[in-house]
């Protein structure tokens, strides 16, 4: 960043029209100076970072508008398909008995077409409150552990938990943890109260082959860490095992790299997946549709 000459040439002037000037206040005014200067170089680095804020907020806003302006396309080919069908109904006087049965099918046809599509985004509606709602209360059972190898979040409307391997097993073995107990057993108390949720029980393991007699290679390992914490679910918290699927998935899905310590161990873990089940959530747009077809007849 250049320094401004305007702020330095006063400064020469006072020094050098001043022969009074002594060398302590001479550094001293050159200290205030250096002061200010790095103060402007500051407001000028915060002004370039405001600046590149601003550019990427008129982007968002641009998007935004161009979003609102294809909406607004869309309403008004609605409306002109509204209109075009009123204006038919209002000819049908002067148009055969065929003419008119024929159009009052193809205006059922859209009637019944939106509502399947209203009917439709009801029921992804409710299947989101439905996912956003057991978030919240995993998080808020699981939040006072406050432990890094625990981790809740939702993806495209499903639910994922995640179980570092270092928190549930010893190496190489299926033999599970006290700790991990714990922490199962409040997962299981949010399943036991969401119990029209599928779970999935993936195991998951890094890409170093595994040396014990017991167990043929990752693929072996992972499967039956999986369905350790199956059984555990079933067996000591009561979770019904018709809910759940156990699956291995090798060293094939890791999260990064194998290249390094961290790497492998992050890669090592358990993880529980929860979401609705389809045929409930198909039933969920069934449902609508029939009290839709009722209504539509009570009129």
């Amino acid at each position: 960043m250049l320094r401004p000459i305007h702020l330095l040439l006063p400064l020469g002037l006072l020094l050098l029209g001043t022969s009074c000037v002594s060398k302590k206040k001479y550094m001293a005014i050159q200290a205030s100076n250096e002061t200010l200067l790095n103060k402007l170089d500051n407001c000028n680095r915060s002004l370039e970072a405001c600046n590149g804020e601003k550019a990427v907020l008129e982007a968002r806003l641009a998007e935004l508008a161009n979003k609102n302006e294809h909406l607004k396309d869309q309403v008004a080919q609605l409306n002109n398909t509204n209109a075009a069908l009123l204006n038919s109904v209002n000819t049908m006087a002067t148009l055969s008995k065929q003419e008119a049965v024929n159009l009052e099918k193809s205006l059922e046809q859209i009637r019944e077409q939106d509502l399947r599509i209203r009917t439709l985004h009801d029921a992804l509606t409710k299947k989101d409150s439905v996912t956003l709602a057991l978030v919240v209360s995993l998080k808020s059972s699981l939040g006072n552990l406050n432990d890094t190898d625990v981790t809740v979040n939702v993806e495209k409307s499903v639910v994922f938990i995640e179980l570092s391997d270092k928190m549930l097993f010893r190496t190489g073995s299926t033999e599970l943890s006290p700790r991990a107990r714990e922490v199962l057993s409040k997962v299981a108390t949010v399943l036991n109260d969401k119990p029209d949720q599928e779970v999935l029980v993936e195991g998951h393991t890094d890409n170093v082959p595994i040396s014990r007699d017991c167990f043929k290679d990752n693929w072996d390992l992972s499967a039956a860490r999986a369905i350790t914490i199956t059984r555990v679910l079933q067996n000591d918290y009561k979770v019904d095992p018709s809910r759940i699927t156990a699956a291995g998935r090798s060293e094939y899905v890791p999260k990064t790299g194998n290249d390094t310590v961290e790497g492998r161990s992050a890669n090592r873990r358990i993880r529980i997946v929860i979401l609705p089940k389809l045929d409930q959530f198909y039933g969920m747009i069934e449902e609508g549709l029939k009290m839709a077809a009722e209504n539509e007849n009570t009129k």
